[in-house]
């Protein structure tokens, strides 16, 4: 069974920056018997980022449309797991009021990266929490889940402007800001196949790039997301490749020549 002091353990050992940014996406299932339950892992990676600033995704994509629009910060459930849905009620936690993609931050710069996500009409935007974190160079932590359910990749893609990943038309969302004020929030929507599961496809190559690195965390699998590095990869391989993520195929080895020999010219 882990505790509290052995998870803290595991965040050193992955290397985690204890006074830089993580963003966390988990699968509490997968950490294996914790003494004291998801609040004893909540409580190791609150105590573990003390210094810095812990982010958890509170999605609410899956029951947010058009047939209900209305997302409130305070009572709206997150939709992305148990670990999640704790860590918003957690004393210190703000969380942002974009209506389907918000996440709840605690420390130091929580508020930069939660205020005013409700302003963007996409779930990903370059301005918003997914970019901020390439800025903040912070580290993402992937526990007993793969790069197929990593939200920032999806944040690439949109910054790079992949075709079909988005609708070209506008649902009428709404937020319930934390002042208690409801504004409207036209939003456009991931659309069309699940690219997403076709993300595992850039797994070797981020680690071969020195993007990402892989451990346990209790007895998870555990990936280590560097924003940076993994935005500069992602970008130019998705502008070399723009379809790389719109069929389920093992990348093609020609790439991994490419980023190769890209690194002998420079």
């Amino acid at each position: 069974m882990h505790s509290k002091k052995n998870l803290i353990e595991h965040l050193k050992a992955l290397g985690i920056n204890k006074r830089g940014t993580l963003l966390v996406h988990s699968s509490y299932k997968s950490i294996g018997e914790v003494e004291g339950g998801p609040d004893t892992v909540l409580d190791a990676l609150s105590e573990y980022m003390a210094d810095g600033n812990l982010i958890l995704p509170t999605h609410t994509w899956k029951y947010i449309d058009k047939d209900n629009p209305l997302f409130d910060v305070q009572h709206s459930p997150s939709n992305v797991g148990i670990l999640t849905e704790k860590f918003r009620h957690r004393e210190g936690v703000v969380r942002s009021e974009h209506p389907t993609h918000s996440v709840a931050a605690l420390g130091n710069q929580a508020d930069l990266f939660v205020e005013g996500d409700y302003l963007h009409d996409t779930p990903c935007a370059r301005d918003s929490v997914w970019g901020t974190i390439v800025d903040q160079h912070a580290q993402v932590l992937m526990i007993g889940v793969d790069l197929t359910r990593c939200t920032f990749i999806h944040g690439i893609e949109e910054w790079v402007d992949i075709p079909n990943r988005m609708t070209d038309t506008h649902e009428e969302l709404y937020s319930i800001l934390r002042t208690g004020e409801t504004v409207e929030v036209p939003s456009r929507r991931h659309c069309g196949l699940s690219w997403s599961h076709h993300f595992w496809k850039v797994d070797d190559i981020l680690q071969e790039e020195g993007a990402m690195t892989k451990g346990v965390f209790g007895d998870a699998e555990t990936r280590v997301v560097d924003t940076v590095k993994t935005t500069e990869l992602l970008t130019e391989l998705l502008t070399q490749h723009p379809d790389l993520f719109s069929d389920n195929e093992p990348l093609e080895e020609k790439w991994r020549y490419y980023f190769q020999r890209k690194q002998s010219e420079d």
